[in-house]
């Protein structure tokens, strides 16, 4: 583990950019923003927020109370997770929205974190950026924008398909900042398909809890971070040289994550951001090679659109029936339109 002021040493990516839209796509763009209600968008975020951490805290609390066993391979990460969020409520260094727990914790210092994020060499570099669409990774995606790069930012949940592009020049000073939420990602950005020929050059992930020394990384354990960087693998956007950051507040540094239980879906990363240090990892955990059908629960796989979208190209492509993971409770999702 290396710690600031030594650049981090990767290779630069070749860069290819994002596929301009056609003049009937921009057209199509145009006119679903004119119908893009945004009270409506965000009242059924706002429920699906519930009803997903309503089930996360029913697995949590099942899992704890039953003490974990070897039968339940994610049930340390539980014992884990929730030992950060009551420490993170209880010193009173989170931010809203709160409580923390089943989120990945808007930390104070969150702010102080991107601008050390942005003092890398990687980021300086990077003309397309993929982060995450969390609260505490907000001000990442602002200094993105800001900076002149190219964003990619799933929807959350992906829930309206997969992950919309914004580009500096789509966008006016005054609405910069909105574009960096949630509802603006999806009024101002460019949605693209499993077809879209792009480039990203750097991942920011949230995180719940990471190890500064291995680079292992605990989500708030709906698993959207591992499927995102699967099918970007699939894409062919990133590959294993791609460096992946998370912005984490110091107190979320922990050192009990046994990498030996990791899950072969697991996503370590490169660089941690704190607000009061930067940390290259030099992780030797390998990077998830792309979707793992056989860890993907027949539940989350109806829910996922794209997911299904892919899974049916790749039997469609190779002749063969691609495998289900096990079962899972999942929160129920609204009706989407197709």
């Amino acid at each position: 583990m290396l710690v600031l002021n030594l650049s981090p040493r990767f290779p630069t990516n070749s860069r290819r950019l994002f596929k301009p839209s056609s003049s009937s796509s921009c057209s199509a763009q145009k006119k679903n923003k004119v119908a893009f209600d945004e009270a409506a968008y965000e009242a059924e975020r706002l429920s699906l927020d519930v009803k997903a951490r309503e089930s996360m805290a029913e697995t949590s609390n099942r899992v704890i109370q039953t003490a974990p066993t070897e039968d339940d391979p994610k049930a340390w990460k539980w014992v884990i997770r929730k030992r950060i969020w009551d420490m993170m409520e209880a010193r009173n260094i989170a931010q809203n929205p709160r409580p923390v727990h089943h989120r990945i914790p808007n930390f104070v210092g969150a702010s102080a974190a991107a601008d050390n994020f942005t003092g890398l060499e990687v980021f300086r570099d990077a003309q397309s950026v993929k982060v995450n669409p969390d609260s505490p990774q907000k001000q990442v995606r602002f200094l993105t924008l800001s900076g002149g790069k190219k964003l990619l930012t799933p929807q959350p949940r992906l829930r309206t398909g997969f992950f919309s592009v914004l580009e500096p020049n789509m966008l006016t000073p005054s609405t910069i900042k909105e574009a960096c939420t949630s509802v603006g990602v999806a009024k101002h950005g460019r949605p693209i398909g499993l077809d879209e020929k792009l480039k990203v050059d750097l991942i920011v992930i949230g995180s719940v809890a990471v190890d500064s020394r291995t680079g292992a990384r605990l989500g708030k354990g709906e698993g959207f971070a591992e499927l995102e960087y699967g099918m970007l693998r699939y894409m062919g956007a990133i590959d294993d040289s791609t460096p992946v950051v998370t912005t984490v507040h110091d107190s979320q540094l922990v050192d009990d994550i046994p990498v030996e239980k990791l899950l072969i879906h697991d996503v370590p990363v490169d660089i941690i951001c704190t607000p009061t240090q930067v940390f290259f990892t030099s992780t030797s955990i390998p990077k998830p090679q792309g979707i793992y059908w056989d860890k993907l629960s027949p539940e989350k796989l109806a829910q996922v659109r794209i997911l299904r979208e892919l899974k049916r190209r790749i039997e469609r492509e190779t002749g063969q029936k691609l495998p289900y993971g096990p079962s899972e409770k999942l929160p129920p999702m609204a009706q989407r339109s197709r």
